[in-house]
């Protein structure tokens, strides 16, 4: 049976990816603190800081694959210093964000990443531990760079947003459309994936990200899905701006909205990823998954990204007047 150790294994993605593995017949060990949850049933954990200096002690023998899910340097570095030279294969989950420009539609995995001078920073923590990595296991290496994740339980509320928003029904406030995308990967797609790579021993870069979608498509499904009635009222980036409104994520944003001259971002190639047994369902399966999901956690919960109905409703009074 094959030792798997998942690094984390706890939280949204990395309990979706033990559970792949679990699927597989894998033996699933997983480390974290377990702050977020714990692990899936049928997999061993380990409750440890992987911040100290002991974290892997515990940890005996030689593993057919670790995954990585973390970026920060303090936990990266330890980790492949400790557990490398007993790693038959490693999967270190990176991002698309390590791309130093997201005005190149159509570019794969060989273009320029942003240089790592703060680690602070989500993307330059992503390179840096890239290249710790790869300093240390070689072509023993996966280094996978999804996209925007997207499904059922996603703690971050983005692609959440629109189905939930929809669903409530009434005027709603987008943002122009005309020559903007959507890409995303759906959390169980990607899960499988990355397990199967693993089996496989797949090594290289490869962006893990779905087809990209116009984003007149991506609202034309999510409307089918929803049944949403409704006027969309798209609004111009400068307007939204004006008000004070946020591309992409967190407090008083319209998700999945990003800048004009971001045409690169949601349009990354995928061809390495689809030559790697990659797959990805369709937007309107993931919309109704997701769908279902926000009615079970609430429609009009407090969310982490998006407009408030209160901000929404004052917006539109400010675009009225």
């Amino acid at each position: 049976m094959r030792r798997v150790l998942v690094l984390g294994g706890t939280g949204w993605l990395g309990r979706e990816l033990v559970s792949a593995a679990l699927a597989l017949g894998a033996d699933v060990t997983c480390v974290a603190r377990g702050e977020s949850g714990t692990a899936p049933e049928g997999a061993h954990f380990l409750a440890a800081d992987r911040r100290r200096p002991d974290a892997y002690r515990e940890l005996v023998g030689d593993w057919d694959e670790v995954i990585e899910l973390s970026s920060e340097p303090d936990l990266v570095v330890p980790a492949v210093t400790e557990l490398g030279s007993r790693a038959a294969h490693w999967t270190l989950v990176s991002t698309v964000s390590v791309y130093a420009a997201d005005d190149e539609p159509g570019a794969d995995e060989s273009a320029a990443l942003v240089e790592p001078v703060d680690l602070s920073r989500y993307a330059d923590a992503k390179v840096a531990a890239e290249q710790v990595t790869s300093a240390a296991l070689g072509d023993r290496l996966l280094i996978a760079r999804p996209g925007l994740i997207v499904g059922p339980r996603d703690p971050s509320d983005r692609f959440g947003y629109w189905p939930a928003r929809l669903d409530r029904g009434g005027p709603t406030i987008v943002p122009v459309m005309q020559n903007r995308f959507v890409q995303v990967i759906d959390v169980a797609d990607l899960a499988s994936w990355l397990a199967a790579a693993g089996s496989a021993r797949l090594t290289g870069r490869i962006n893990a990200v779905g087809p990209p979608l116009p984003m007149t498509d991506f609202f034309t499904a999510a409307r089918a899905v929803t049944g949403f009635r409704g006027e969309l009222i798209d609004v111009t980036d400068a307007v939204l701006e004006a008000h004070g409104i946020q591309y992409w994520a967190g407090p008083r944003s319209l998700p999945l909205w990003l800048p004009s001259r971001a045409t690169g971002f949601a349009q990354r190639d995928r061809s390495a990823y689809l030559r790697a047994g990659g797959t990805a369902r369709s937007m309107t399966d993931t919309l109704t998954r997701v769908l279902q999901d926000e009615r079970v956690r609430g429609l009009d919960r407090p969310r982490r990204a998006g407009l408030t109905a209160d901000e929404e409703t004052s917006l539109m009074r400010g675009l009225a007047g």
